[in-house]
């Protein structure tokens, strides 16, 4: 019996494990059937692998400077009182800041000396704007020693020094202290003399001078025919010390300009910056500049030259613009020339010598990333190109001088790529303080209230004060 009933349960086991296997599996009641699409029904707002979130931006898309999420000021401060070029200023800033929407760039526009006074307010509570007008040279070192300006020489060799690469070295160089780069040039060349061609040519002279000798000779026969021979605005005293510096650069020559500038053996009370002086003094005796000249400041000089009522000027190549900016009619001198300061007989200096500098972009401590990348915005030749087109300036990067037309810029450049020595402005060369001595102490000799001994010993006085030796 109980055989039986093993037999029994062992066959209803192996029928029902039969039947099991057998069975159609059951569906589970909530799955989509398998001819319909996926439907989610889970975290609505996630993205589909295959698309991009609606934040993300494409890498491809993204520039060298990512817009960041905060927003960002940036305190511009140029001296460009006038148009063309001030207008152009504020239309590469506009497009800058359509093309970085978080950017704000705020201008601030200053004349020459009021921009220096307000920027000297500024550093010394420690406040400099992000970018600012800088010469370069002594005032510029003593700004960075201050640790009133930034290092930007990580900017200038990043992506293999593209940026610093793109600069002519020269121009560059004005802008670094003890290997550090804390600006770049936008702008540079070189002081010399414009003229009036038709004026030379009522006054009878043919050919420019090429010697002081022959320059004083001109101004006698300007003056003899009624014409104002130079145009001088002495109340910015910068401007008279062009001529004084030009000589003492003709005379001195670089070694002895080096000499007493670096305290190396010479001396500013040497006899070839006192007869700078003789040299200059003799020019003021004649009487060569409009009436007035010692209360009117540079853009009146400008602008007695631009209407045509004196036939020269010592300026630098920002010239063309600014006289043409300051004449009544906006136009200025319609036969406009160019020409080097002549040589001086006797002089060790040589007659390509040149004398200059430009103009350029300082970076103050506190900048941001975004200050930085405006600057090389505006020092790329595109923007390089359109400056030189206007006048405003000679290119100091490669390709800029595609913009380079007008003839008498493109005699600057020769001339300046001409000459084996280049000195910069003799009170941009050396500190803020010296430059301040020799811009008043030549102011004497236009004064008539100095000797050519005087100034030269004030000069010298004044370096062994400033440099302690």
């Amino acid at each position: 019996m109980t055989r039986k009933i093993f037999i029994l349960f062992s066959l209803v086991m192996t029928a029902a494990f039969v039947l099991a296997a057998c069975a159609p599996q059951v569906s589970n009641p909530i799955a989509t059937p398998p001819t319909a699409a996926p439907v989610v029904t889970e975290e609505p707002s996630a993205v589909p692998p295959t698309e991009v979130p609606p934040t993300e931006v494409p890498p491809t898309e993204v520039p060298p400077t990512a817009v960041p999420v905060e927003p960002v000021t940036i305190e511009w401060w140029h001296i460009t009182t006038v148009d063309p070029g001030k207008s152009l200023w504020q239309t590469m800033a506009d497009e800058y800041m359509a093309a970085h929407p978080n950017v704000t760039i705020n201008i601030t526009i200053l004349e020459n000396e009021a921009f220096k006074t307000k920027l000297t307010s500024v550093m010394q509570g420690g406040t400099p704007p992000d970018i600012f007008q800088s010469w370069g040279g002594g005032t510029m070192n003593d700004q960075a020693n201050a640790g009133l300006l930034q290092d930007i020489t990580s900017y200038l060799d990043a992506d293999g020094g593209a940026w610093r690469n793109s600069f002519a070295p020269g121009a560059l160089a004005v802008y670094a202290l003890g290997g550090k780069n804390y600006g770049v040039p936008w702008d540079m060349g070189m002081v010399g003399w414009w003229y009036n061609k038709d004026l030379f040519t009522q006054a009878g002279i043919t050919q420019v001078p090429t010697t002081w000798s022959e320059l004083i000779e001109d101004v006698n026969a300007l003056k003899a025919a009624g014409i104002t021979p130079i145009a001088l605005g002495e109340k910015d005293t910068w401007t008279g010390m062009h001529i004084w510096s030009y000589l003492a650069t003709r005379l001195c020559g670089k070694d002895g300009f080096l000499a007493a500038a670096d305290r190396s053996g010479g001396s500013f009370s040497d006899p070839c910056f006192v007869e700078a002086g003789t040299k200059l003094q003799e020019l003021i005796a004649l009487e060569p500049f409009q009436p007035g000249f010692l209360g009117q400041v540079h853009d009146e000089m400008q602008g007695y030259f631009g209407n045509g009522q004196a036939a020269m000027e010592l300026s630098g190549q920002w010239a063309p613009s600014v006289e043409a900016a300051q004449s009544a009619d906006g136009v200025g001198v319609a036969n406009l020339g160019f020409f080097t300061f002549p040589a001086v007989e006797g002089g060790a200096g040589n007659a390509t010598d040149a004398m200059g500098g430009g103009n350029g972009f300082a970076i103050g401590k506190d900048a941001s990333p975004e200050a930085v990348d405006f600057v090389k915005y505006l020092t790329a030749p595109e923007q390089q190109s359109r400056v030189a087109a206007i006048g405003a300036g000679i290119p100091v990067v490669k390709g800029g001088e595609t913009g380079l037309t007008d003839p008498n810029m493109i005699l600057v450049q020769q001339g300046f790529a001409a000459a084996d020595y280049f000195q910069l402005y003799y009170d941009q060369y050396m500190p803020a303080a010296m430059g301040s001595i020799i811009n008043d102490a030549t102011a004497g000799l236009y004064a008539g209230t100095s000797t050519p001994e005087q100034v030269a010993q004030a000069i010298e006085d004044g370096a062994v004060q400033v440099f302690g030796k």
